[in-house]
């Protein structure tokens, strides 16, 4: 059975939906602020729909556009997110908030050149408070 399109994903379907290995899909989120999949206490990883996006985007900018990771890392500091997914979703099927909004339904909004310690702490809280959330969305449809 297939997955809805607004299911989540797991590393492996992910690589398989972008087309490049799974250490190359954690390679970027940390050369790439804006890829931040929801990670669950063990460190399971589960990318949103635009997540998913946003790695076709990353792919397509880095091999077949010839951008550099800091090619890539300026268009989304210049651009913006929404600008950026559309080199992976053309079609503009996946919808993208501004910056800025509601966590829960975007990637984390671009954090400063070189984060601290405690920008890094916070993105860790929010990825396992959003994991929760996710959890308890699960749970409850489940008991509807």
């Amino acid at each position: 059975m297939a997955k809805s399109p607004n299911a989540f994903r797991t590393i492996s379907e992910a690589a398989t939906e972008v087309g490049a290995p799974q250490h190359v899909l954690r390679f970027w989120e940390t050369k790439f602020v804006f890829l931040t999949p929801l990670k669950r206490a063990g460190g399971r990883r589960f990318y949103r729909p635009q997540d998913v996006v946003l790695l076709r985007a990353v792919k397509r900018l880095l091999h077949e556009e010839g951008l550099t990771i800091k090619g890539v890392q300026r268009l989304h500091k210049e651009q913006g997110l929404k600008r950026l997914a559309h080199y992976g979703d053309p079609d503009g099927a996946v919808t993208f908030e501004p910056e800025g909004a509601a966590p829960a339904t975007v990637a984390a909004p671009a954090a400063p050149a070189a984060p601290g310690p405690s920008s890094i702490r916070l993105r860790q809280m929010l990825a396992e408070l959003e994991g929760a959330r996710a959890r308890l969305e699960a749970v409850l449809t489940r008991s509807a």
